[in-house]
């Protein structure tokens, strides 16, 4: 077998665990036929976001289904009035409960604590605990549907993962990754059978958890200082018994990350060196993917022009076989699949690029966010 063919069929076999995740394993919780009769506290931190509330606030108090909901917002030091966003939308609203938080203590990063000190200040009837980010907007029936589904699979943490919205070409060469990166190299299944810690995956703008579980795995006090506080939180439900799933949340949730190229740049920049762990290991799973999803179209134009044409086309092959994972992704996600799909060898080289450049802040200590070191 050549090294060509064998790039091929390793590109083949990811796409083929990425159709089988879409196809089979990836959960998608629907409308509830009926209502949730459990309290539920939705929690809502907020850091300068009088821009971004009004859209997520309104979409909170315009869900269906939930009678025992609460919504606590949390305003974490905002210099931008987010507060006063806050009180005139609520009103007078009594589901809603306005917090006005404190500085985070040491050994705890801005968003665990904000976290922590709504879960600990919500109404203790509540049996169940949905955590929102600013940027997200919830269905109408997106939390009914996340806490049924929640009981109906007998997790501690359910995360849905939201439809990100890619409005500009940075967005969509970046952005579909998330939800590429764990359907194709994260079995979705095993996650869930697996009591294995390092066999986990959340993404924080939409969480749902059994408050039981949440306090016997230590709650957010037990990642006060981790930048991906949303998978060590994962992590920490594991260690403490509880299961988890990932599931798509993209007919239960819309999300806008990042408004400019900037944002998002740094928004990367401050957590990819925690996704990965070890310089060495980042190296070598940043090669992987320039060999397999970047390599394959080079390889294609070069051997093309030096008059091997079988070669170019395994390599072509290769190439599109790659494209096609992108394109399952979309379709299984609501995103956005033609032309991006076929930039996904750009793609991985911007991957690559804020990877180096967050272990490159990290050890300058210059990573910040919101105005708070993160490093």
């Amino acid at each position: 077998m050549t090294p060509l063919l064998a790039l091929a069929l390793g590109v083949a076999a990811l796409t083929a665990h990425t159709v089988l995740n879409a196809a089979r394993w990836l959960r998608r919780p629907a409308a509830p036929v009926a209502e949730v009769t459990e309290p539920v506290a939705v929690l809502l931190p907020l850091r300068d976001e009088a821009e971004r509330v009004g859209p997520c606030l309104r979409a909170l108090l315009d869900q269906r289904g939930v009678p025992g909901l609460r919504v606590v917002v949390l305003d974490d030091g905002s210099t931008d009035g987010t507060a006063e966003v806050v009180r005139a939308i609520a009103g007078d609203d009594p589901r809603v409960t306005l917090l006005i938080g404190t500085a985070p203590p040491p050994g705890w990063l801005g968003k665990p604590y904000a976290c922590w000190q709504l879960a600990t200040r919500a109404d203790p009837a509540a049996t169940a605990l949905v955590f929102v980010d600013a940027d997200v907007v919830l269905a109408p029936h997106a939390v009914a549907a996340a806490v049924t589904e929640l009981r109906a699979a007998g997790v501690t943490l359910l995360s849905p993962y939201p439809r990100i919205v890619a409005a500009t070409a940075a967005d969509r060469l970046v952005q579909p990754l998330l939800q590429w990166l764990w359907l194709t190299f994260l079995p979705l299944r095993a996650m869930e059978r697996s009591p294995r810690p390092s066999l986990a995956a959340a993404g924080g703008q939409f969480l749902v958890l059994d408050r039981a579980g949440y306090l016997r795995a230590g709650g957010h006090a037990a990642v006060a200082e981790k930048i991906l506080e949303d998978v060590e939180l994962a992590r920490a439900v594991k260690r403490a018994g509880g299961r988890i799933a990932l599931v798509d949340g993209s007919r239960l949730a819309v999300c806008r990350m990042y408004d400019t190229w900037p944002q998002l740049r740094d928004g990367y920049s401050k957590s990819l060196w925690a996704t990965f762990g070890h310089p060495g290991a980042a190296a070598a799973v940043l090669a992987l993917l320039l060999l397999l999803y970047t390599a394959p179209p080079l390889l294609a134009l070069g051997t093309l022009v030096a008059g091997h044409p079988v070669a170019a086309v395994v390599a072509a092959v290769a190439y599109l076989l790659g494209v096609a994972g992108r394109v399952v992704t979309a379709r299984a996600t609501g995103g956005r699949w033609w032309p991006d799909a076929l930039a996904h060898p750009v793609s991985v080289v911007v991957l690559g690029w804020l990877t180096l450049r967050s272990y490159h802040l990290r050890r300058r200590r210059q990573l910040s966010w919101r105005g708070r070191p993160v490093s």
